[in-house]
């Protein structure tokens, strides 16, 4: 079941090509298409992972880039995996929306009561294969893209070592502290990783909107200052795939709260498409029914406001500038 119906919603123009990744289904690890290099100098276990929904084609073509160029570390090991291939394999152009997954959302199901649990799912089969490389990562990139047609946005949890991990990779520009969704637990949160008391960090970056080139470029740059940031690669690898031009400062940000959708109608007031910032504290920006939904606080930052805008589902993140 796809979380929307075919050709519900706006229509979006797919500018990109999904890319034929079935040379690496048997991977190296004993897993299908997760390969994983190991150097011969210590260091830390790297993963860039990628789509992780189905329909999210831009790290795809990051990752099917460092395996075609037969990216290696300098130190440590390397892990590139591709997550949700059985969705990604659904994807049409004609119908993008309906790929993101192919029963369940793969990135709502990383506590340890789901995966150890009785439930069953193609993406909770998929997430029990992927979970032994998991365990063993020290760092990560997830890989995703977006809905709207908005700025590019670093996710890395609530502790300072995700915030210190984004900041070394310097792209994106926004940098976003979140607790994750109600609805279940992301990847980027999985055990150490959203946890204090330990160095393993993961960040789930947003590329940009799912089927723009740009969106691409920010995947490919992302992925090498990561492993650069790292230490994982030899600049001479990343050069010809990093941007001349210095990257934005970058500006943080912190969730506060989750606006939730309890009616079955909900309707955003202004064309909002992510890291607005709405100077006043009370101004409305949507109806949740009946129910007038206003900004907390002044300076309050529109974090990924959504177009599935359904009962108990998230249609926005409120959230503070930070540092």
């Amino acid at each position: 079941m796809s979380e929307l119906t075919p050709h519900s919603g706006p229509r979006y123009d797919v500018r990109i090509e999904p890319v034929d990744i079935g040379r690496w289904r048997a991977g190296n690890t004993g897993t299908d298409y997760v390969w994983s290099f190991e150097a011969d100098r210590p260091g830390p276990h790297v993963m860039v992972n990628a789509v992780t929904h189905g329909n999210e084609l831009c790290g795809v073509i990051a990752v099917d880039l460092l395996l075609r160029e037969k990216v290696r570390p300098k130190r440590g090991r390397l892990t590139l995996s591709f997550a949700n291939v059985e969705a990604y394999e659904r994807f049409v152009p004609g119908d993008p929306t309906s790929s993101r997954y192919v029963e369940e959302d793969l990135n709502r199901v990383w506590s340890p009561e789901v995966l150890d649990g009785p439930r069953d799912s193609i993406e909770l089969r998929r997430a029990r294969a992927l979970r032994p490389v998991v365990d063993t990562v020290d760092l990560m990139l997830d890989i995703h893209s977006m809905q709207h047609d908005g700025p590019a946005l670093d996710l890395c949890g609530m502790p300072e070592k995700g915030r210190r991990l984004a900041a070394g990779t310097g792209v994106p520009e926004w940098v976003v502290s979140d607790r994750g969704h109600a609805a279940g637990r992301r990847l980027r949160d999985y055990g150490p990783f959203g946890e204090t008391g330990n160095d393993r960090a993961a960040l789930l970056i947003e590329c940009g909107q799912h089927w723009q080139p740009e969106t691409v470029d920010m995947a490919i740059q992302a992925s090498f200052r990561f492993l650069l940031y790292l230490e994982a690669i030899e600049p001479a690898v990343a050069v010809d795939h990093l941007d001349a031009e210095t990257p934005p400062t970058q500006r943080f940000v912190e969730v506060t709260e989750p606006v939730t959708i309890r009616n079955e109608n909900f309707v955003f007031i202004g064309n909002y498409r992510g890291m607005e910032i709405v100077a006043k504290a009370g101004t409305a920006i949507g109806m949740d029914g009946d129910e007038t939904v206003r900004t907390p606080y002044d300076d309050c930052v529109m974090v990924m406001p959504s177009q599935r805008l359904r009962q108990g589902l998230t249609a926005v993140r409120f959230g503070r500038l930070v540092g």
